[in-house]
Formats: structure tokens, sequence, C-alpha cells
């Protein structure tokens, strides 16, 4: 993926700089809570861990919260960068540890070269953290370091540049060579690159059972050979008294290659000296030993994994270390075992062999994703990994005696994980790759709004979609230029100038609607209009889907599509909802900007649109119909309205899980339906994540708050039962939004037929 520096600069600087904070997990808006939160009540916490270490994991956060620490001597290509230069790193490694393990972290930089310190500074922070990821420590210092503080610490650490490669390709080389018929003890291995990531492979391949004797390894500065005298004792132990010298020769007749070094080093004949169906794994980034595409031209046999995102069977690290903490932290493990990263390894060797859900499908865009030279390792997004990795490390930390806490409901365990890292956080990451895998054509009616613009430049930079742009094309010219925009790939279309297309649309606008008013003559004036020729682009076939509003309120917006493209077949309105993302997963709400105030009949019309727009986003609907009363609690035409609509639409869907009215507090709390209504249905089901209002001003007040001060994103409006793909934004939405926006769009259209949602 092209990234342009000044997006990188302006994603890190905007307010907050950086990015992580620290979120207070217990209110603090009273009196009363401040004096529990410090003094004088956390006195109390404070004895209870004086007298029992223990009680810290029952008090504080520390269960729940690992370090991230470097001293910036070898970040990522960036090389020897110092620790304040590897803060963004750390902070972006803390990030992904909440993202997909909903684990916590603090980064620490230390200003530390000298091992001794490094390891004195770390081993004191003990008191600290339930965990310790290592990250970004050069080699050979890396594994002294590593080595000294397991010894010396009883809580979970890994230096994830080692083990993370290690595991991640670990899994992807046993199912490879199940997918060619060998055994690990008879492969021939040549190892490019000799640092932490490739000496730690090699031990953990060792542990799989490949043979020692059967391995040769070189480095920048050649064949290491027990006569090498600039190598640590664990680089040493794969010296080889092999008669050759070169890498050419190691190659000939060998079943393996595994690159961690540099770019471009295995050459193609080198690659033709290789045994039958031989496995590379290039893993040098951003650029492998051998590009993808010129080793697959070389040998069609070949099974090749690479770090890169745009291939098959990337090793990317985000499938182990979020998870093998997870594991370990929860079961208070002492440290993370050859046991615990073995458990890692079979799990995610097994679970690619399982049945790819209908979700990943659609995420990476690729319904033939089944076991096989292409896919030997999950996809980083399948949601299975936690439920999979984790309790699979837990395990093997209980198996061998280092388990401080033991589980016995595993099911439970699996739901506490699950709610731990809310499904929300992959819902739009599963949206966006599933539009990169088919982009589309997505025309933009404000194509000369700077917003339009920067979306644009990252929906076609990303391979989101290839955005159309409506509008005067100096004008968009002269933006682009002002603001440093590339917009290579994007089709400028001034409408002003097209007049035969222009023609063409408003004699076909008028056989549309010729009996609806509209003349030949008023069907030419309305086409000068970008809503309505956009429009006329989507109707045609001209573009996949249509996105307008930025610059006009939502009635004016929708009014010409309305016309042209019409609702879909067997719907009798069309309706909008939000995908309201929050920490306690995805909710959604209708309407929220299109039915002013429906009756009963057309809630119930709603609510099946909207059912079905959920579906749409992998998420079973579970519908609470809202009202200020609780099951005819209180009295009035708007609860009546609910409860109408409620009967109707249980009738008319009997299979939806739906219940109403009900106040809103009530739908989002399952205790409290337990406890109040347990004849409800969404009782025993936690509650609902879909909520149908009964009006418009209640629906976009609700998203509102919670979006401004809620903590929630709110993604929309999602424009539903359109007969093609049209989406109307928020007035005023910015970038994000509109990315958001266009990346379901696209998703949309990719639907058999091109139907609208």
């Amino acid at each position: 993926m092209k990234i342009n520096k000044q997006d990188a600069l302006d994603y890190h600087s905007r307010t907050p700089a950086g990015k992580i904070e620290v979120v207070p997990t217990k209110p603090v808006s009273t009196q009363l809570d401040l004096a529990l939160a410090y003094s004088p009540g956390v006195a109390e916490p404070c004895k209870e861990i004086a007298a029992d270490k223990d009680a810290v994991y029952k008090y504080t956060a520390k269960g729940n919260l690992v370090g991230v620490i470097s001293n910036g001597t070898a970040v990522l290509g960036l090389g020897n960068i110092g620790p304040d230069a590897s803060k963004p790193v750390m902070e972006g490694k803390g990030v992904l540890f909440k993202k997909f393990a909903g684990i916590d972290c603090f980064d620490i930089e230390i200003d530390a070269t000298d091992p001794d310190e490094f390891i004195r500074i770390v081993k004191s922070l003990e008191p600290t953290f339930g965990g310790i990821n290592l990250e970004d420590i050069k080699a050979p210092e890396c594994f002294r370091i590593e080595t000294a503080l397991r010894e010396q610490m009883n809580i979970p650490l890994m230096h994830d540049d080692q083990h993370g490669t290690a595991i991640i390709s670990s899994a992807a080389l046993l199912n490879a060579l199940e997918v060619v018929g060998k055994e690990i003890e008879e492969i021939q291995l040549v190892v490019s690159g000799a640092g932490a990531a490739a000496i730690s492979c090699l031990r953990l391949y060792l542990a799989l059972g490949l043979k020692r004797e059967n391995v040769v390894v070189f480095d920048k500065d050649g064949l290491i050979t027990p006569q090498r005298t600039d190598l640590a004792d664990m680089q040493m132990f794969f010296a080889t008294e092999r008669p050759i010298s070169t890498m050419a020769e190691a190659l000939e007749g060998a079943d393996m290659f595994l690159g961690l070094s540099a770019g471009n080093v295995l050459a193609p004949e080198l690659l033709l000296k290789m045994a039958a169906d031989p496995i590379v794994f290039a893993l040098a980034n951003p650029d492998p030993e051998i590009p993808y595409e010129l080793a697959m031209a070389t040998r069609p046999d070949i099974i090749m994994a690479t770090g890169r995102t745009d291939h098959p069977n990337q090793v990317n690290n985000v499938l182990g270390f979020p998870y093998i903490f997870r594991g370990a932290l929860d079961v208070r493990a002492t440290e993370i075992n050859e046991a615990m990263k073995l458990a890692a390894v079979k799990a995610l060797s097994d679970l690619a062999k399982e049945a790819v859900p209908e979700m990943v499908n659609r995420a990476y865009g690729d319904n033939t994703l089944s076991f096989g030279r292409t896919y030997l390792i999950p996809k980083p997004l399948d949601p299975r990994l936690i439920t999979t990795v984790s309790p699979a490390v837990a395990k093997a930390a209980m198996e061998s005696g280092v388990a401080r806490v033991h589980i016995t409901d595993w099911l439970a365990y699996e739901d506490d994980i699950r709610a731990r890292l809310g499904v929300n956080q992959k819902l739009m990451n599963r949206i966006t790759s599933a539009a990169r895998s088919n982009p589309k054509r997505v025309v933009f009616a404000e194509g000369d709004n700077y917003k339009t613009l920067k979306a644009a430049q990252i929906l076609r930079e990303e391979g989101i979609a290839f955005p159309i742009l409506l509008g005067n094309r100096n004008k968009i010219e002269r933006i682009a230029a002002e603001t440093s925009l590339d917009l290579e790939g994007c089709e400028i279309i001034d409408i002003i100038r097209e007049e035969e297309r222009r023609e063409r649309y408003a004699e076909l606008f008028y056989q549309k609607r010729q009996r609806r008013g509209i003349t030949l003559y008023e069907g030419r004036r309305l086409l000068r209009e970008r809503n309505y020729f956009g429009s006329m682009m989507l109707e045609t076939g001209e573009a996949d889907a249509f996105i307008t509003g930025l610059s006009k309120d939502y009635g004016k917006s929708i009014i010409p599509s309305l016309q042209v493209i019409g609702v879909a077949e067997g719907a009798k309105r069309v309706a909008s909802m939000y995908i309201i993302q929050h920490r306690k997963g995805p909710f959604f709400f209708a309407d929220t900007t299109v039915n002013i105030d429906p009756t009963a009949e057309e809630m119930v019309d709603i609510i099946g649109l909207t059912a079905r727009a959920v579906k749409f986003f992998d998420t079973e609907p579970r519908v609470a119909v809202i009202s200020y009363s609780n099951f005819g609690s209180n009295p009035g035409e708007l609860p009546d309205k609910a409860r109408r609509a409620t009967d109707q639409a249980k009738a008319r869907y009997p299979d939806l899980l739906l219940d109403g009215e009900m106040q809103a507090n009530t739908a989002l709390n399952p205790e409290l339906l337990q406890e109040q209504y347990p004849f409800s249905p969404l009782a025993a089901k936690g509650g609902a994540n879909t909520l149908i209002f009964p009006n418009v001003i209640s629906g976009n007040i609700a998203y509102k708050v919670l979006q401004e001060i809620g903590g929630a994103e709110a993604i929309g409006p999602v424009l539903m039962g359109m007969r093609k793909p049209v989406h109307i934004l928020q007035l005023g939405a910015s970038v994000r939004e509109i990315v958001n926006m266009a990346a379901i769009a696209v998703v949309d259209a990719q639907q058999p037929g091109g139907k609208g949602l």
C-alpha cells in the first residue's frame, strides 16, 4: 500500500498526539467516586495486596496489562534509531494488542544498550505488568536479554521479533509439508539470515522435528561454519561443516528456503535448483528475497509465503502475539514456554484446515479460500483466532505447570474473551477488505469538494474503489494542486461539457418519468444537476454505486435517486440505518434520516429492511422496537404505535428475534431484561443489537448523542431499500466517514445483480 508521508505525520500528530490514551474504567464523577478511587478509599486495596501479593490481580489492572518494551536498536526496517524514535512503533504494537485481544498496554522505551542494564530495568518493572512483550532489540543481545529475563521474572515474557515469526511460519510449514507430502524430519533447509527471527524459527522447527544436520544458514557475511568467530552461540549452533560455500551449492536439491534477510537475494536460477514442490518462505519486508510473481512464474510447483498483505500465505505476527498473551494472562502464567508456543502453532495449523466462515470469505473477497497451497494459515481478520489460539495457549500453560489460575469452563471462557474484545473491532475491517477484493466504480456527486477528493485518493490508493468525480475539472485540479492530492486513477467528469451524454440521459429520464410530470425539457434541465447525472450513471450501468449528500440536506439529496433508480423490487419504501461502533459491540439504529413519523405499518417495513441490512454486515439481528414505555407500562400514542408495529412485525417475520415496545435501556441491558421481563425473547439472548425508533427525531438524537459524548463511532446513514446501491452522506461528513460509506457502497454493489441493500 502506498503511504503518503504527510498523511502518516498528520495521523500521528493530530490532537491528541500519538495513538494511545489512558481511560478510567470506573466512574470518577462525584466526590465519593474520587474518595474511593484515591484517598482515603484506595488504602483498602493497598492493605489487601500488602497482605497477599496475588490480590494485585483482583484490585488492579495488572492482569490485563502488558508492557511493550524496547531500546530501539532494531526497529522494523529502520535499524538502530534509538528509543525516542521507536516510540510510534511501540504505541502501534499496543494498539494491535488492544484491537485484536482486548489487552491494555503501556509502551516503555528504555535508553539502555548495555544488556545488563536493560535486564535490570525490565526486571524492576515486574510489579507493574501482567506480561512483557520485548520488541525491536538487535541480535545477538536480544538472545541474552530474553534468556536472562525469563529466568528472573515470573510473568509471561516474549521477544516477539524472535518468536512471533517462528510461531506463524511453523504453522505454515507444517501445513505446507502436509500439502506436498513430505516429513519435516527429512527436508533439507537453506536459510538466508541469522538474526533473532531466523534463529528462533530454526529452534522452533527443531522442536517440530527438523534435523539440525539438514540445515544450512547464510548471513550477510556468508555461510555460517565452525570457523566463524563473529557470531553468538545461538547462531553458531547452526554452523555446518558441509563442503559448500555458496547458496547455489546449498540449494541444490533443497526442499525449503527460509528468508529473513533482504530483498532479491534469491535469484530465479537458484530456485530452479531446488527439489520438486519447493517450499519458499521469503519473509523480508517490504521486498521479499524473491518477488512473488517471479517465483511463481519460475516454479509453478512452488509453495510460497511472504510477509506481505498482497500475496497468499502472509506470515503476519498479528496472528500470534495478541492471542498468545491473552491465553497466558488469563491463567496468570509465569512464563511463555515451548509448550505454549507449540500449542499456538498447532492451533493455527488446525484452524487453517477448517471450513472458512462466510464472513472471512467476504472480508477478503475470495470464496475459494480453503486449505491448500495458497491457504496455509488463517487470515488476520478471522474472528475465530481469539477463541482458537488463546484457549490452546492457556491449556498448554496449565498442562505444563506454569499456570497459577485454572480454567474449567472453556465455553464460558470463550464467551468472556469474545465480550472483552467486542465484535465491533472488526466490522469495518471486514467490509473494507471485502471491498478491496473486488473494487467497483463509485460516482461522487460532490467531486469538487476537498473532503471528497481526499477520500477519493485514499480509496484509490488502498484499492477500495474506482472513484468517479463529478465537478468542474479546473476547480478539482486546482484543489488537488493546492493540497498536494494525487488523483491518479480517479475519473473526472465535468457534466456541463458532457452534452451528448446529458442528452442521452435526459431522453432516458423522460421515458421513465413522462407520466410523472417530467417533460423532455424538464429532463434536460435536471440532468445539469449532479445528483440526477450521477443517478443516471448508476441506472445505465456506467457506474456501480452513487454517493451524495456531503453538501446538501438529506431530503434534497435523495429525491433524484428515488426518481431515477427507485425502490427495490418488493420494497414499499426506503429507510436509513446507522451502524454504531462501541466498545460493547456494534449496534444498528433505524430509521434515523428518512421516515419522519412512520405509521405502525411503515415501521414494519423498516424492521424488515433493517433486519436484512444487519445480516448483510454478518450480524444476527436482535431487534427491539423502542418507545418511552416498557410493554404497555405507559399509555400513549407513541407506545401504542410501537406495540402495533411489534405485533405486526412478529406476524410478518416469524423467524426474526424481535420484541417491543420497550425503553432503550431495557433493550440494551440483558440483566434488567432477565430480572424484570424474563418473558422477552431478548432476555436470554444478551439484549438487543438493533433498535427501531418510532420516529426520526428519537433515532437522530440518539445516534448523535452517542457519537459526540458516548465515545461511539457512527457509520452511515446506510440507505436501505433502493433498487441499486445509492448512499446519502450525513451533511458535512468527515473524510473517514466518506471512505467508510464508499467501502459499504462497494460491497453493496458486489452483491448478485448489483442490487442495493
